[in-house]
Parts: structure tokens; C-alpha cells; sequence
């Protein structure tokens, strides 16, 4: 079934065909016109994916056309043996780029040169595994790509916050400020799935950090009090909570991934456990 424009097909099998046509047609046979063709045609994916990040201080038309950048990578990186849907795969490499595009801008803090550079390395590594895997990777195969320790690969992921600071006075709509648009949500609100990720993102810690992490929450316990307990340091305890909850949300991200399937393998493992 063709659009009312008649600009390509509607239904989403349909228009996974199309693109896998047009991919063959580009990767197979060299034909560029099917590949500008696809690109015009994931436009609106484009335009989707730029308008999360809309009203962060870039203009939208700048994020859609890094976002189109986006794409075009996607494109030449798709390999067509896999049974993957380009959407499904282009999207984490055009959130990837966009992304980028907000990191390179400035650094709003101060950071160690040595950790801006790795964390350059980390974010290049990011997006290359990505493109390869068509998901988002483990920090385990950053530190790998990067041949850095784990300690070292997390402490640049963390890093990354340093780039942009907002201003509760940043414009978040026609007449509100960003300030005014915070808040308000139920917490109650995807508890749930919330509880399952976090129990599955557990599995990835020690069991030490796992220890460290229900003092400090559960228990309520001071860093202090957790150095006493632990035998370490209270800097210690404190840079191990950080690394700890990183390393929780990269897992929670990755196996977010809409075409993780190794990810969804684990989920399945995780539910059906032991635990």
C-alpha cells in the first residue's frame, strides 16, 4: 500500500521491504540513488529522533541535520546479511551522532585533559560498536575497544556530564522556561519495569558493590559508616557507588536496545534463575 503522496509504503512490513530493497540495491549493486532515496525516506525517523532533544540550546533544524548525518552512517554501515530492521539499527547510531554533536560543543566543567581524552575515545568506541552490533554496548566492550581498565572506562563515561550545563531559565516551550516544565510526574508510574531492570542490572556488579549499594539504600547507611563496614575508605566507598550506578544504567541501556537479542536472551535467562 502506497502513501496518499504516493512517497513510499505505509504499512510497517511494507516499508521494511522497501528499505531492505533499497539497502541490496546500494550495497550489492553501487546504486546511490537507492541510497539517497532510503535516506529521504527515514527523514521523518530523523525528525522524530532531533525532536527529544529539542529546546536544549541547539536549534532544531541543526539536530535534524546531524541527525541526517546520522543516517547516512547508518546506511553504509548496515550490513544486509543480518535480519535486523535499518530503523531498528539506525536508530541508536543517529541518537549516537546527535549526541556527539551536543558532547563536542563545550565542556561546561573543568576535567582532567587525560580524562577528556579517553572519554573522546570512549564516546569514538561508542558509536563504532554500536554501528557494528546494532545495539548499545556493555562498558566491559568499551574498556576492551579502548584497552582500558574498567575503572578507568567508567570514570570517562562519567565525565561526559561535564560537557553542557542548562539553565533553569532555558527556554522549554513558547512561554515556559525550562524550571517551570520539571516535575510533576506519578512516581508510581513504570515502577515495575523499573524494579526488573534494576534486579537484572544488579547481576553485573560484584558481589561486594551489590553490598555497597543496599548499605547506602536500603540500609540508609552513611559512606562512613559503609568504609567502616567494608574496610575501605569513605573516598573509596563513594567512587564505587558512582562507578557502580554507571554501570548499571549502560546495562539497563543496552539491553533497552530495541535489536539487543543477545540482551533479550539474558532478560530471559535473568527472570527464568536462580534468583
Amino acid at each position: 500500500m502506497m502513501s496518499p503522496m504516493g512517497d513510499g509504503p505505509t504499512t510497517p512490513a511494507a516499508r521494511a521491504a522497501r528499505e531492505r530493497i533499497l539497502l541490496k540495491r546500494y550495497h550489492e549493486g553501487g546504486d546511490t540513488s537507492a541510497r539517497d532515496q532510503l535516506a529521504e525516506e527515514m527523514l521523518p525517523l530523523a525528525r522524530a529522533l532531533a525532536g527529544r532533544y529539542a529546546g536544549r540550546g541547539e536549534p532544531l533544524d541543526d539536530l535534524v541535520q546531524v541527525a541526517c548525518i546520522g543516517i547516512m552512517k547508518a546506511i553504509d554501515g548496515f550490513d544486509v546479511t543480518h535480519e535486523v530492521r535499518f530503523s531498528s539499527y539506525a536508530t541508536p547510531t543517529v541518537l549516537g551522532e546527535i549526541k556527539r554533536h551536543f558532547r563536542d560543543r563545550t565542556w561546561a566543567l573543568h576535567v582532567p585533559r587525560g580524562t577528556q581524552e579517553l572519554q573522546l575515545k570512549v564516546a569514538k568506541a561508542r558509536d563504532e560498536l554500536t554501528n557494528q552490533k546494532g545495539r548499545s554496548p556493555t562498558v566491559e566492550e568499551i574498556a576492551h575497544a579502548i584497552d582500558a581498565s574498567l575503572e578507568d572506562t567508567l570514570s570517562a563515561i562519567q565525565s561526559a556530564a561535564a560537557h553542557r550545563t542548562r539553565s533553569f531559565d532555558e527556554p522549554a516551550g513558547e512561554d515556559s522556561t525550562l524550571a517551570e516544565s520539571l516535575g510533576g510526574a506519578d512516581p508510581e508510574l513504570g515502577r515495575a519495569e523499573i524494579r526488573v531492570m534494576l534486579d537484572e542490572a544488579l547481576d553485573t556488579l560484584s558481589d561486594r558493590d551489590r553490598e555497597i549499594l543496599r548499605l547506602r539504600f536500603e540500609e540508609d547507611l552513611t559512606q562512613t559508616e559503609i568504609s567502616r563496614i567494608i574496610g575501605v575508605s569513605q573516598m573509596q566507598v563513594s567512587r564505587l557507588i558512582r562507578q557502580s550506578l554507571t554501570r548499571m544504567r549502560m546495562d539497563i541501556e543496552s539491553a533497552q536496545s530495541p535489536s539487543d537479542g543477545a540482551g533479550s536472551a539474558r532478560r530471559r535467562r535473568s527472570v527464568g534463575g536462580a534468583r
